[in-house]
C-alpha cells in the first residue's frame, strides 16, 4: 500500500515539475538522534536505522520519503516544514511508520524558486517516553538462559567484530551440544505497557543463524508466548551489525488485561553453518 502511494506521489510531483518548471527544491539528509538531556541518559545507547521522512509543509503532507532525498516543493516564501521519523516496522521495507516515540524536526524557513533549501533533520526521544534497556554494559545481564532447555548461553563479549555501541555486547555460540539457545527477561523486570499507545521493541544484532523474539504474556492465567520477529542469518562472510523496531503495541492491544510483559529469545543450531553464532546488543522496549 505504501509502495503505490509514493509510486503514485512520485508521478504525482513529475507531472507538477513539468507544469510548473520553476520549483522551490527541499533537500533532506540522514537523521541524526541525540540525547535528550531531560531523560537523564535513560534512553541508553543512541543507536538508530530511521531510513524515512514523513514531510509536511504548512501542515500539508507532502509524502513519505527515504533519507537522504530532494524534492520539488510548489511553493515559495516563508513556509513551516514539519519532518517526522519514520521506521521500517519488523524489519519490512513496505511498513514505514511514524515513530511517535521521537519528536519532529520543525523548521520555519523561506523558499525560494529554482533555488534548493538543505536541511538536516535531527530528533530525540520525548520527555514522556519510558525505556527497559540491556546494553550489556553491566554485568548483571537482564536475561537468563533458561536452565531447562538452553544448552547454549548468553555471555558478555566484545572479542569478536567491532562491538556496536559502548564497550560490550551479548554473544551466543552454539554447536552440535550446545544446540539451542533460550533466554528470558528475568522476572523481577516484567513490564506493564498499556494499551492502546505505541511500543517498540529496538534491537542492535548480527548473527550468523536466525533467532527469534517472543513476548510473553505473563498474568493470573500463566505465561503465555507470542512469537513476534525471526531475524534473518546473515553469511558468515558478510556479517555486519543491523538494527531492528519491533511493533509490540497491536499484540498488547490485542491481548489480554492485567498483563505483565517479559522479552524472550530462542535459536537453534543449523549443522550446516561453520559457526553459529549470535551477537546482541541495546535491547531497548520503548513505550509511553
Amino acid at each position: 500500500m505504501v509502495y503505490r502511494y509514493l509510486f503514485f506521489l512520485g508521478l504525482l510531483l513529475s507531472a507538477c515539475v513539468k507544469n510548473n518548471p520553476d520549483p522551490s527544491w527541499l533537500e533532506v539528509g540522514e537523521w541524526t538522534l541525540e540525547a535528550n538531556a531531560a531523560l537523564n541518559g535513560e534512553e541508553g545507547q543512541l543507536t538508530h536505522n530511521i531510513t524515512d521522512a514523513w514531510v509536511y509543509i504548512d501542515e500539508q503532507l507532502i509524502g513519505v520519503f527515504e533519507v537522504p532525498f530532494k524534492i520539488p516543493i510548489l511553493k515559495e516564501g516563508a513556509v513551516n516544514v514539519r519532518i517526522y521519523p519514520t521506521i521500517r516496522v519488523n524489519g519490512i521495507a513496505a511498513t514505514k511508520m511514524r515513530n511517535e516515540h521521537l519528536v519532529p524536526y520543525e523548521v520555519n524557513v523561506n523558499l525560494v524558486k529554482n533555488q534548493t533549501l538543505s536541511i538536516s533533520p535531527v530528533t530525540h526521544y520525548k520527555d514522556n517516553v519510558n525505556f527497559w534497556v540491556e546494553d550489556f554494559e553491566d554485568i548483571n545481564i537482564k536475561l537468563t538462559d533458561d536452565p531447562n532447555t538452553s544448552s547454549a548461553h548468553l555471555t558478555l563479549a566484545n572479542d569478536t567484530l567491532k562491538w556496536f555501541n559502548g564497550n560490550y555486547y551479548g554473544k551466543v555460540l552454539m554447536n552440535a551440544q550446545d544446540s539451542m539457545w533460550v533466554a528470558y527477561t528475568n522476572q523481577d523486570q516484567q513490564l506493564s505497557i498499556p494499551k492502546n499507545k505505541q511500543a517498540m521493541l529496538e534491537i542492535d544484532y548480527c548473527n550468523s543463524v536466525p533467532f527469534t523474539n517472543y513476548l510473553l504474556f505473563v498474568n493470573a492465567n500463566g505465561t503465555n508466548e507470542n512469537a513476534m520477529i525471526t531475524m534473518n542469518k546473515s553469511p558468515l562472510n558478510a556479517l555486519r551489525w543491523k538494527k531492528i523496531y519491533i511493533l509490540l503495541s497491536e499484540v498488547i492491544t490485542a491481548g489480554p488485561n492485567n498483563t505483565n510483559y517479559i522479552q524472550a529469545f530462542r535459536a537453534f543450531h543449523d549443522a550446516a553453518i561453520s559457526s553459529n553464532l549470535i551477537l546482541i546488543d541495546n535491547i531497548k522496549v520503548v513505550y509511553f
